[in-house]
C-alpha cells in the first residue's frame, strides 16, 4: 500500500490480492499515476480506468471515494494477453 497526495487531496494506492508484482513494479506504476495527476479527481466513485505502460502491461484501476480516496490495481494484463478486434 502506498500514500500519495495530488492537488492536495490524499490517495491511497492498493493491490488486490492476485496481483503479484515485484516492488519495482508497484514504484513504477505509483509513478505513473503522479504523472497524470489532476486527471484523477475526475473519476466518480465506483469506476474504473486502465492505464498501459509498456514494461509492465494493462493496469486496471477501480476507484473509491468513500470512505477515502482509494485506487486499487484490480488486475493487470501482459501486452501478449491483448486482443484488438479490427
Amino acid at each position: 500500500m502506498y500514500r500519495f497526495s495530488i492537488e492536495g487531496e490524499d490517495w491511497i494506492l492498493r493491490f488486490a490480492p492476485q496481483v503479484y508484482i515485484e516492488a519495482d513494479e508497484k514504484q513504477a506504476i505509483l509513478m505513473s499515476l503522479l504523472q497524470i495527476g489532476n486527471r484523477i479527481a475526475n473519476f466518480a466513485h465506483g469506476t474504473a480506468f486502465i492505464m498501459f505502460a509498456k514494461k509492465i502491461g494493462a493496469i486496471v484501476f477501480d476507484v473509491e471515494r468513500i470512505p477515502s480516496l482509494i485506487l486499487t490495481v484490480s488486475n493487470i494484463i501482459p501486452e501478449e494477453n491483448w486482443y484488438n478486434q479490427e
